[in-house]
């Protein structure tokens, strides 16, 4: 498995770039958010990747993030939700846009991509809402982008499980982490938190982070 991808960019699409990796060029497709992140022709990057295996092709999709390749990872197993599709959701919502969808079960958000109806962006909603909150907890760890070239390398990358420590107060420190990774402000993110955790003091880390979401979402 080709985990992560880094090397020159000789060649921009649409939606794939080709990068030279010590003379090998790998053709990797990737999210229209993601092909905005990435350098101009003839810089370095650096990618996460997935390698989509099928009888008569071979295709290598490139994240920015381990948190956007695991939701690309999920998605795909999604019944209707090919490796297109998955990419159009990311592309729209970004992977912490995605995570927030899920967690509210909005799944009018998740019909905003292209190509996803609403049968199909109900279904993402309800067979991934108990999986939200553990990728959102990992955070956003970005590839290093402008990679300098000096380490041109291929090497497999696996995503940690996340260990569920028992107790609501780790259950309040992991929603915590979670809506810091979403960009919330650690100020306001404790304090839905912690209203959250005291309207509903046996709530698992899942109900902390949907419930805190409502708190910080938008009135009116």
């Amino acid at each position: 498995m080709i985990g992560r991808i880094a090397g020159r960019i000789d060649y921009r699409a649409s939606d794939h770039v080709l990068i030279d990796v010590r003379g090998v060029g790998y053709l990797v497709y990737c999210s229209e958010r993601t092909l905005a992140a990435l350098p101009g022709i003839g810089e370095h990057t650096a990618l996460y990747t997935d390698l989509l295996v099928r009888e008569d092709n071979l295709q290598l999709f490139g994240f920015t993030t381990l948190t956007e390749k695991e939701w690309h990872r999920l998605l795909m197993s999604i019944n209707g939700v090919g490796a297109k599709a998955s990419l159009a959701i990311l592309g729209t919502l970004g992977p912490d846009g995605v995570g927030r969808a899920i967690a509210l079960g909005d799944w009018n958000a998740v019909k905003a991509a292209k190509g996803i109806g609403p049968k199909t962006a109900q279904r993402v909603v309800m067979e991934l809402k108990d999986k939200a909150p553990e990728v959102m907890a990992m955070g956003a760890t970005p590839a290093p982008l402008h990679d300098s070239g000096a380490a041109e390398v291929v090497e497999p990358v696996t995503v940690p499980a996340q260990a569920a420590a028992p107790g609501n107060a780790s259950a309040q420190a992991e929603a915590l982490s979670a809506l810091t990774n979403l960009g919330y402000a650690p100020g306001e993110a404790a304090g839905a938190v912690a209203q959250a955790a005291g309207e509903a003091p046996e709530a698992d880390t899942g109900g902390l982070i949907r419930a805190a979401l409502k708190l910080l979402a938008p009135k009116g």
